[in-house]
């Protein structure tokens, strides 16, 4: 009992937590589309009614709605992230090893995939924890979510798709974000290496990193290379020359 009490307060704090992602994320960006892709035997075991409130749902959201023979219940692709769903909307008791053994197969094939489960009944929630326990069901692969009516549980099918969506969307944003600021900060080193060569100024130093590229580079390239390569007066191409090549040259002390 106490197993029971404990799965179903565990299961609680992770709705939770799912709600509270879904809700901060799905409100920022309305104008995200995305994919849905239905299944069709899923649909096909539907009422037609509900079938509507999905479509018209999705459409509202900006997502399109396509049906194909797939083996999840729904796959959801959004900011470039894949998401597959399987929604339980009849748990019964006649049912349970098969919806089970299903869970089983599409997680070992799909790596973000969420189990809905519409119990909106006291007797079906006690029948889905003893379930849930009974088949040995590891705690959040996947992860279920219990709702009580059939429109709560495909909103939260999409909110949850749309949130992972933005997510995946935002780390990308910020790796690429990363990326600009190591460029800019490795260009600023670029600046201050080869305009410590006495005459290279800031311009000269564009001209080189343009034309010829990396201080590494830069030191391998003779006189002639660098003339031919960029507007570099014949003197300045010299001093370069020399600094990487000549330890007379680049020890000795410098005015400045």
């Amino acid at each position: 009992m106490q197993d029971r009490l404990c799965l179903s307060q565990i299961l609680g704090n992770r709705l939770i937590e799912i709600n509270s992602l879904a809700s901060s994320q799905y409100g920022d960006s309305q104008g995200a589309a995305g994919v849905c892709v239905m299944s069709n035997t899923w649909r096909d075991e539907q009422h037609p009614s509900f079938i509507d409130f999905i479509s018209s749902f999705l459409s509202s959201n900006s997502f399109r709605l396509n049906s194909a023979p797939i083996a999840p219940d729904f796959i959801f692709n959004c900011g470039g992230l894949s998401v597959a769903f399987i929604f339980v909307t009849d748990w019964r008791n006649n049912n349970i090893t098969t919806v089970i053994s299903r869970v089983q197969k599409l997680k070992a094939q799909f790596a973000n995939i969420y189990v809905v489960v519409v119990l909106p009944t006291q007797e079906q929630n006690d029948s889905f924890i003893c379930s849930y326990f009974k088949y040995n069901m590891e705690l959040g692969r996947p992860t279920f979510i219990p709702v009580q009516d059939l429109e709560m549980g495909f909103e939260k099918i999409v909110k949850l798709a749309h949130a992972r969506g933005v997510c995946k969307r935002q780390n990308v944003i910020s790796k690429l974000k990363a990326d600009r600021e190591r460029s800019v900060q490795g260009m600023e080193i670029f600046l201050k290496v080869v305009t410590s060569i006495p005459t290279v100024q800031n311009h000269d130093a564009n001209s080189l990193f343009q034309a010829i590229g990396s201080v590494e580079a830069i030191a391998k390239s003779s006189k002639e290379s660098i003339m031919g390569n960029t507007d570099l007066s014949a003197e300045k191409a010299e001093t370069i020359e020399r600094f990487f090549r000549d330890p007379k040259f680049y020890l000795c002390p410098k005015i400045s």
